[in-house]
């Protein structure tokens, strides 16, 4: 058959599906009160969506918001996709009707996708319910729970170390002192969150291929969204992209099945010899509490090697990608005004001297999380980026459990619903000059911005509610901690004749069009 012959059937497919399914809707709809909304296609909606990312759907989500209001719903597939940007129907959403609205409409971890060969068991993308929440608190209680947090400065230490040698490497090599700052971050953050999933340190080399499979995993998981929404469909259109991503999957697996393996088996030399000890790893990480981990609504079994990977899988994502485009943000809002780093430098040393009387030379010590507690201007930079620079536009889509109504609208059980998380942040009703970049109106609330939401959503970069991303206190440590040792240890600077673009372009993360080149000058001669 040709290739003609082929796409002319499923047109026609197409086609009979829609007028069947526009049939059915037609009956349907006169009963319901969906929100506002853009024509499309019955079954197919935009078709546009077949061939985009999910992130490229941002203007014609902002057209929809313009002309309709601030509760839309468009067609991505068969199912309707309500968009919010209004900051009290979030709340209704997600607070007042959380449990309604907790579950994902698809799942990229389910077994008809190249992205993974198991029952979708994860925290980020799994599916609401008694499993889901027994892997949150897991990582929760095991990896993210303050002491654990605590317990790993050394090893931010040990990152920090990396970082600044990458950036002065970097700075060297470019002979005009400037560095990509991004993939600085990038990859000094993966190999702390390699240590702190696997429990070993990896060598550069290991590393960088570690970390290259992962974001070309996640570049197809954004561009290759029908891969989500219709794995059958997506392997015959982009059957090419569903090859490479299934080889990346064979390859991310085998290199982690190893280190899997390998924490078991220290496991087990353990338990055999209390005195057992590896120089090269660190007593605990998040393997080993998938490890232990057990089943009970399914005879208490262990997680299978696909589980596992998985789970490794999204904490090494999750806590890398966003961490890393947040902090090119802020160095770039901060490289854009001297200013604002100014004021940091003199905060830096204000706390640093405070500690004079403890240490004999706090120049060469690290700041660390108990410095970072007293940085309120720090802090205020990082939340304003969150606010005007979020590192992604919309939050992880939820799904709809039930039959529900927001703002007086029909939300069908299994419709989509997202939230524009920019737009809460340029919310005029809240923020006053909401495109203006000024740190110091986090400095003026009476109150400490509560990122739960859950009497007001004000800002939402980690989401709200019982999907409230559970490294939220993890990142911002991470965020403020890399900044403030960063614009201590180095004078950010523009390349003479160049200007910083805070121009966004939207990848699995909202990046900067125009990557943030930087000129660094060392401000001391101290090393760590």
């Amino acid at each position: 058959m040709g290739t003609w012959h082929f796409f002319f059937l499923v047109a026609a497919l197409f086609v009979s599906l829609a007028i069947l399914a526009g049939r059915i809707r037609s009956s349907t709809s006169a009963k319901r009160k969906l929100p506002p909304g853009p024509p499309a296609l019955p079954l197919i909606g935009n078709p546009l969506w077949l061939f985009r990312s999910y992130n490229s759907l941002e203007p014609a989500v902002l057209q929809a918001w313009a002309k309709y209001g601030p509760i839309v719903t468009l067609r991505l597939g068969p199912q309707p996709a309500i968009f919010i940007s209004d900051r009290s129907l979030a709340h209704e959403a997600l607070i007042t009707k959380g449990a309604i609205f907790a579950n994902r409409p698809w799942n990229s971890t389910s077994k008809d996708s190249p992205f993974a060969n198991s029952k979708p068991y994860t925290v980020v993308g799994g599916i609401y319910g008694p499993i889901w929440r027994l892997l949150r608190r897991n990582i929760t209680s095991e990896v993210l729970n303050p002491s654990a947090i605590k317990s790993n400065g050394p090893h931010r230490d040990w990152m920090l170390r990396i970082l600044i040698e990458r950036i002065e490497s970097e700075s060297a090599e470019s002979g005009e002192g400037t560095v990509n700052i991004r993939q600085c971050f990038y990859h000094s953050l993966f190999r702390l969150l390699l240590l702190m999933c696997f429990g070993r340190k990896l060598d550069e080399k290991q590393a960088k291929e570690m970390a290259y499979t992962q974001n070309k995993l996640l570049i197809h998981l954004d561009k290759n969204v029908i891969f989500s929404v219709s794995p059958v469909l997506g392997k015959i259109l982009f059957r090419k992209d569903w090859d490479e991503v299934a080889n990346l999957r064979r390859k991310q697996a085998e290199v982690f099945l190893q280190l899997i393996g390998a924490r078991r088996e220290k496991a087990k030399k353990k338990k055999k010899d209390q005195s057992f000890s590896d120089e090269n790893s660190v007593s605990h990480c998040y393997v080993d509490s998938l490890l232990a981990l057990k089943l009970p609504d399914e005879g208490d079994r262990h997680l299978s090697e696909a589980e596992m990977i998985n789970l490794c899988s999204e904490f090494l994502d999750a806590g890398t990608d966003t961490t890393s485009t947040t902090l090119q943000w802020i160095m770039a809002n901060v490289v854009k005004n001297p200013q604002i780093q100014d004021k940091i430098v003199e905060e830096i040393e204000r706390v640093l001297s405070e500690r004079r009387e403890e240490d004999k030379d706090p120049a060469e010590l690290i700041i660390g999380e108990e410095d970072l507690q007293k940085m309120k201007y720090l802090k205020a930079v990082v939340l304003e980026t969150l606010r005007r620079y979020p590192p992604a536009h919309f939050v992880l889509p939820h799904c709809a459990t039930k039959d529900a109504q927001i703002g007086g609208y029909d939300i069908p059980r299994n419709a989509m619903i997202n939230f524009g998380v920019l737009q809460m942040g340029l919310d005029e009703k809240m923020w006053e000059d909401p495109l203006e970049f000024k740190p110091e109106r986090f400095l003026q609330q009476k109150e400490e911005l509560d990122f739960t939401g859950s009497d007001e959503i004000k800002i939402m970069p980690f989401g709200v509610g019982r999907r409230i991303c559970p490294g939220l206190a993890l990142g911002m440590l991470h965020l403020q901690f890399t900044v403030a040792n960063l614009v201590r240890e180095f004078e950010w600077k523009t390349k003479e004749g160049e200007e910083v673009d805070l121009t966004g372009k939207g990848e699995f993360t909202t990046l900067m069009k125009n990557p943030l080149r930087a000129v660094v000058v060392p401000r001391r001669k101290t090393k760590y």
